[in-house]
């Protein structure tokens, strides 16, 4: 049955890929897609028309944050977040769940990398760091990074903070559980995850915005029989799309696996609905995760690491980085990526002096590389459609893999 927010064009006959159209409020989205992240209304040190000229079509805003400051109700006031922020295409908001998650117990990134920081006493019996109160049926309470004020947020609050957010998709409240948590804490958090999101289904019924989708979110942690329920009772929920959250393990192999998973329960149960991956986009994961057929995909990593002196580069053997705030760097006039048509190497910045701005502290350095990293990945994302619709995926994919660089 077609699906009315979501064109699927081309499927690859040999792997789950396929290219589609997001038909949103504030116009289409091409898929499959990297969507950048604007945590807190903005694309750190770039403008919206600067995201748009890269030639990205979404970006993604944070409840949590947004809520804590400067507010819903005064983004409201301006009319949403697009205006807000004037962005005048899509935008996708998270719901909140990941942020309860990373208080307590690190990142997804941090899981996967090994970096688990400890918290909030939870599911792990770790001691407080007074982030999270409690995470109870009821919703999630916390206190404020921003003063120590204590904060709640329910299935229902997060669906009015995204409401006066007005952003194209909404993602409903989930608890985002950790690798490391027992199987008994996974199982329960999932179940509650679902009553939330019927929570947040009948709380959009009846007060949303009518151009907004809503999309649940599977859970299931790194247990295969919890994420293909999570994933049929998602499917079988009446949101317009659906999105891949939680654990996913604690390497890459294992990520891939999870992952793998739901797209396959996907395919059975809800092949027509567009499919986003929360928090994953290295350039290897947005290769393997367009071939287990995701359609949208958001991360930090192309602007963090902008922000800390590292360009994303053709150079597979040293994770697709460089980083060019090491002394190596010092008075190189190699350009950051020969051949590369963004606004930073175009206008010829070399890495030496993207090495000087980094250790001086200038500002232009991260913008300079931020603009570099999300045109690499844009070009990438492009390049992959382009392969989906012309049936030369897997040569492409082994392509990149091996080094190569995405067109200019």
């Amino acid at each position: 049955m077609p699906n009315p927010i979501f064109e699927i064009r081309t499927r690859a006959s040999n792997s789950q890929a396929r290219t589609g159209t997001l038909k949103l409020a504030n116009g289409d989205v091409r898929t499959p897609a990297f969507v950048p992240l604007a945590t807190r209304g903005s694309v750190k040190t770039l403008e919206p028309r600067d995201v748009e000229a890269l030639g990205y079509d979404m970006v993604l805003g944070n409840t949590f944050h947004l809520f804590l400051s400067p507010g819903h109700r005064q983004i409201g006031e301006y009319g949403g977040l697009g205006p807000f922020m004037r962005w005048k295409r899509p935008i996708i908001t998270d719901s909140g769940g990941f942020q309860v998650f990373s208080m307590g117990h690190g990142s997804v990134a941090d899981e996967i990398k090994g970096r688990n920081r400890g918290g909030a006493t939870g599911p792990t019996g770790n001691s407080s760091n007074g982030a999270i109160i409690s995470i109870a049926e009821e919703g999630v309470r916390f206190r404020s990074y921003i003063d120590g004020s204590e904060q709640f947020m329910a299935p229902e609050t997060s669906m009015e903070v995204q409401a006066a957010l007005h952003s194209d998709i909404a993602l409903v409240l989930d608890e985002c559980t950790p690798f490391h948590v027992t199987r008994d804490y996974t199982a329960r958090s999932t179940e509650r995850t679902h009553r939330w999101l019927e929570r947040c289904l009948t709380w959009h019924d009846q007060h949303g915005p009518a151009d907004q989708v809503v999309y649940g979110i599977v859970q299931g942690g790194v247990e295969q029989d919890l994420r293909v329920a999570s994933t049929e009772a998602i499917a079988a929920s009446r949101c317009g799309g659906i999105a891949i959250g939680g654990s996913l393990g604690q390497d890459k192999p294992q990520m891939n696996q999870v992952v793998g998973w739901t797209t396959q329960a996907l395919d059975r149960t809800a092949p027509e609905r567009p499919r986003h991956l929360l928090g994953i986009g290295d350039v290897d994961d947005l290769l393997i995760g367009v071939q287990q057929g995701i359609d949208t995909f958001d991360c930090a990593m192309p602007t963090r690491l902008a922000r800390h002196g590292v360009a994303i580069v053709p150079d597979p053997a040293n994770r697709w980085r460089v980083d060019l705030a090491k002394g190596r760097w010092r008075g190189s006039q190699e350009p950051i990526m020969e051949g590369c048509p963004c606004p930073a190497c175009s206008a010829g910045f070399t890495r030496g002096y993207i090495h000087y701005a980094a250790k001086a502290g200038e500002t232009t350095g991260p913008r300079l590389l931020t603009l570099h990293n999300l045109s690499y990945i844009q070009r990438l994302m492009a390049d992959l459609r382009a392969a989906i619709d012309t049936g030369t995926l897997t040569e492409t994919v082994a392509a990149f893999s091996a080094g190569a660089a995405p067109s200019a």
